[in-house]
């Protein structure tokens, strides 16, 4: 007997955008299992996890504030991923955003170097800053696969490790307040180095609306842009692309700087708008979780979108079933992981078709 995967004759557009609803709901269902495992009702796990923070408004803004950062990395991603190419390190590149656009926040803090200018420029200066430099992190994977041939994946997951250690040297070291009482944190940022707050008393900040224009802007780009028309091409059809006179080369430089400047963007509004300082952790896993809310969004910005607060609502619920149902906080990474494997696998059989053949061969 032999399994064989042969591809479908007709792909169904209804089916490739319902799989992804298949696939939360068989993470789901498996996550249920593993919660009875811990001797938990996956009812109350479930409503703790989905529903309780639909219910209040404090939590509706936090579902806003952490699906942030996950939109703005997983459009970039979605630009290397339908190019065929492989970013794996936005983790590393969200990183270097946050910690060298909340280095310029170090420098001007008490006001210094304000006296001239004022301070309207900070922030504009922090998002750019960090942006360019999540850009600049991204194209080291992206050169040394266009002039070395060195796989993208592994570079750019190394890198991540590399900026973790820069920022925990940094803060550490350097960057440590010296107010601190030794512990691993630099200042807090002035208010004039902080991203303002959509709503008084509240924790939306601008950021919130920043992730929706960079979706819009791609969602733009992607459909009606040549540039995104040669996405699509290359990842789809390179030959075909090719002869079109597009190059491979310069797309992969193009589309590695677009994933790094998203992420570092994310990088230094995660920093800006909610932290407020720099600490040897800035990121509970954002760049890799963006990997699956790129997948879970079908590559689509306005995917992206709804898939980004879903995966928001796993981190809140996960949070809350910590302290109510004492639920280990690594069920949230593990469910991310499954849910992950439910989506490629829905992928795999809404493009292919399982066959079993028995008998011998010839």
């Amino acid at each position: 007997m032999r399994i064989d995967l042969e591809p479908r004759a007709g792909r169904s557009r209804i089916a490739e955008w319902v799989a992804p609803v298949g696939a939360l709901i068989a993470a789901m269902l498996i996550g249920g299992l593993l919660v009875a495992a811990l001797g938990k009702s996956p009812v109350q796990a479930f409503f703790v996890y989905f529903v309780d923070p639909l219910t209040e408004a404090w939590s509706l803004q936090e579902l806003a504030v952490k699906a942030t950062p996950l939109v703005m990395i997983a459009v970039g991603l979605s630009f290397c991923f339908r190019a065929n190419l492989w970013n794996i390190g936005a983790e590393g590149q969200f990183i270097i955003g946050g910690a060298m656009g909340g280095w310029i926040a170090l420098l001007t803090h008490d006001g210094v170097g304000q006296s001239v200018l004022g301070s309207w420029w900070i922030v504009p200066a922090m998002l750019a800053f960090g942006a360019f430099c999540g850009l600049l992190y991204a194209l080291i994977p992206a050169l040394l696969r266009v002039w070395l041939g060195v796989s993208e994946i592994l570079t750019s997951l190394m890198l991540v490790y590399i900026a973790q250690l820069f920022l925990d040297y940094m803060v550490r070291g350097p960057w440590r307040d010296p107010k601190g009482f030794n512990f691993p944190v630099t200042v807090n940022f002035d208010p004039v180095a902080t991203l303002p707050m959509l709503a008084p008393g509240g924790r939306l900040h601008a950021g919130v609306a920043l992730a929706l224009i960079v979706a819009l802007a791609a969602a733009l780009v992607m459909a009606r842009s040549l540039f995104g028309y040669e996405v699509r091409l290359v990842g789809s059809a390179p030959r075909a692309a090719r002869f079109a006179g597009f190059s491979e080369s310069k797309l992969t430089l193009a589309v590695f700087a677009i994933s790094g400047a998203l992420a570092g963007l994310a990088g230094i509004c995660e920093v800006a708008g909610q932290i407020g300082q720099l600490q040897p952790s800035i990121s509970p896993g954002y760049g890799f979780t963006a990997i699956i809310v790129a997948f879970l969004g079908r590559l689509s910005p306005i995917g992206i979108l709804v898939a980004g607060l879903v995966l928001a609502l796993t981190y809140i619920g996960g949070e809350s079933a910590q302290v109510t149902m004492k639920l280990p906080f690594y069920l949230t990474g593990a469910f991310q992981g499954l849910l992950l494997m439910c989506v490629l696998a829905a992928d795999v059989f809404t493009r292919y078709r399982l066959v079993i053949q028995t008998g011998r061969r010839a």
